[in-house]
């Protein structure tokens, strides 16, 4: 029996899934490490990191928010 008719065109650029089946692969055996890592823990293991506190001192002014627009 033939194949049945896609439209589509083959997307070259397209990810491959074995790559991302991989990737993932990789993700949960690091995370799997930290938390075998952690156990008896309270907080549970992030894929993400937390973004950066911000200093406690002075507020930044409007002017300096401005000028770090343009940095």
């Amino acid at each position: 029996m033939p194949e049945k008719f896609n439209p589509a065109a083959h997307d070259k650029h397209a990810a491959d899934p074995r790559d991302a089946v991989l990737a993932d692969r990789d993700t949960h055996a690091g995370l799997e490490a930290g938390l075998i890592g952690s156990f008896p823990a309270s907080d549970p293991v992030s894929a993400a990191q937390p973004a950066p506190s911000k200093p406690s001192g002075e507020a930044a002014t409007l002017w300096d928010k401005v000028r770090a627009v343009f940095r």
